[in-house]
């Protein structure tokens, strides 16, 4: 099972200035992005800041992702945990609230073995009956998805895809290999979306679908499509923006150029704090070169 092929955006969740979340302003960013060719909505995910929520906000905003969407596009919610129980019961309520699929990330701080991973997405998968997309970001959880353990999950019915964030294409090359069609892969990374497509990847969990969301659609689109040169040149154009939005650390770039474009989405909540002086302004030189800001 293919959840989605193209650029599924990794939303950022807006907040007023006091640190509530605007979810009126939710839903205007996922009528952008669905106006937009975006293929998924993920929510609640890195981007959105899950890790500040509490279980409830978490929650509300899943169902309002849900119903703003109307099945239009697959929701896919962000429920991973270093705690199996609590990841359980996220994903059980976001099942319950609609969800298309579920957002796995390794478990962080405490880590675990391969063998734990194994065990715990497996718990989560059979408590909640809810597809799983497995998420690999050791730079953030200090836990990598192996080779191995990646053919080993992709044997289950319940895992339907790979966000592979390590930045290691070579350990891509290892999973497609021992995988092929069995583990849809996805980029975690907007700079190497036409290496993992061209290593048999089916799209993008994206940043840069925040703010360039057709752009980032029509990457995959083409590449899919076998137009190569066009789909890579236009991954190449929009490297410096790309750089842009991660010249720290993720998403307060791509909250800042959100507002430069006037979208309001607010600020991040601490321990993410606002933007340094000279890379907001080696961002809006970025927007402004990629057209998304005069």
């Amino acid at each position: 099972m293919t959840i989605f092929e193209g650029a599924g955006v990794a939303i950022v969740t807006p907040f007023y200035e006091n640190g509530d979340i605007n979810f009126g302003k939710l839903e205007e960013l996922i009528d952008f992005q669905l106006q937009n060719s975006t293929d998924a909505i993920i929510i609640c995910g890195t981007t959105g800041e899950a890790s500040t929520m509490s279980d409830d906000e978490h929650l509300e905003c899943i169902k309002v992702a849900v119903d703003r969407v109307k099945g239009r596009v697959p929701v896919v919610a962000g429920t991973g945990s270093n705690d199996t129980r609590h990841g359980i019961e996220l994903t059980k309520r976001a099942k319950t609230l609609g969800a298309d699929a579920s957002l796995q990330v390794t478990p962080y701080y405490n880590k675990a073995t391969q063998k734990g991973l194994i065990e715990h997405f497996t718990a989560i998968a059979k408590a909640s009956n809810l597809p799983m997309i497995l998420y690999s970001v050791p730079s953030r959880t200090g836990v990598n998805i192996t080779p191995n353990t990646a053919y080993e999950l992709s044997k289950y019915d319940f895992v339907i895809g790979l966000k592979e964030a390590t930045g290691n294409i070579a350990q891509v090359a290892q999973i497609a290999a021992k995988c092929g069609d069995n583990l849809p892969l996805y980029s975690g990374n907007d700079d190497q979306i036409i290496p993992i497509l061209s290593l048999g990847g089916k799209g993008v969990i994206s940043v840069l679908s925040n703010i360039a969301p057709k752009q980032t659609h029509d990457i995959v689109k083409l590449y899919l499509g076998g137009q190569t040169k066009e789909a890579l040149k236009l991954q190449l154009d929009l490297v410096p923006l790309i750089e842009a939005l991660f010249c720290e650390v993720n998403p307060i770039p791509v909250k800042e150029a959100l507002n430069l474009m006037g979208f309001n989405v607010g600020p991040c909540r601490l321990p993410l704090s606002s933007m340094e002086e000279n890379n907001i302004a080696q961002l809006k030189q970025a927007l402004v070169n990629a057209k998304l800001l005069v």
